[in-house]
């Protein structure tokens, strides 16, 4: 569970970090980090895209040998690490709903294929 948060957490500071900055919103994971470390935004980024990575393989080997959470409950956790995905896929899906997003729900809900 605590992988599924931290990659959904990192995803969304690096989808909306650039629009945050810009509506003078309080310093987010980027900034803490960039100060922290005195690194570039992108080396940031890169940092995060590898820990997200890492995430994605804890959920992965969790679900090989589950022990510690029933497999019903990793199976809900790795779904919605999956929606989450593709909400941040390509921007901020959540926050600032765009055609990527509206084609993705219309195609699940409305004309899904069988």
């Amino acid at each position: 569970m605590s992988s599924s948060n931290l990659m959904t957490r990192l995803m969304d500071d690096i989808k909306t970090h650039k629009f945050e900055q810009k509506r003078g919103y309080a310093a987010s994971a980027i900034e803490c980090y960039m100060k922290q470390y005195g690194v570039s935004v992108e080396q940031v980024y890169s940092e995060f895209y590898k820990q997200v990575e890492n995430a994605w393989l804890d959920i992965n080997q969790e679900c090989l040998k589950p022990i510690a959470v029933p497999m019903p409950i990793l199976t809900r956790i790795v779904n919605l690490s999956r929606a989450l995905g593709v909400i941040y896929k390509k921007g901020d899906g959540y926050t600032n709903v765009g055609k990527f997003m509206k084609d993705n729900i219309r195609s699940l809900l409305i004309d899904p294929t069988v």
